[in-house]
């Protein structure tokens, strides 16, 4: 229990980095009040660790081929499409978080991986 939260804190930081450096990662909504904005950052950040914990490892399985081919690179365009996946179940949820297009998500993705991975490296999960 003590990782999953802690992996949601982590994806939670990551997505608030990369909507505060990217323009086209947006967090909005009617009530602008820093409550509702963490906690719907916090949601935003259950539903991205959902869709990297159930689709992304068949993606991945599915495109093998392709990591071989491109020596990992095709992570990017994974990581891309995972936060693309994520907005578009945000806004079916009607919570307030957007990607504005591919290449948005592609940097977004970047940023996400990079912060998250940094995030875990310094918060300690009990294993």
């Amino acid at each position: 229990m003590k990782n999953f939260v802690v992996k949601t804190l982590a994806n939670a930081g990551a997505l608030g980095v990369a909507i505060w450096l990217l323009e086209g990662i947006t967090l909005t909504g009617d009530d602008a009040s820093t409550g509702k904005a963490i906690g719907t950052l916090l949601l935003v950040a259950l539903v991205f660790g959902l869709v990297n914990f159930l689709v992304k490892p068949i993606v991945k399985l599915l495109t093998l081929p392709l990591f071989i081919l491109t020596l990992g690179l095709i992570t990017l365009v994974i990581n891309a499409l995972m936060l693309l996946l994520t907005s578009w179940l945000a806004e079916e949820l009607d919570l307030s978080f957007h990607v504005d297009g591919f290449w948005t998500a592609v940097l977004g993705g970047l940023i996400v991986s990079v912060v998250s991975w940094a995030l875990n490296v310094l918060l300690p999960d009990g294993d």
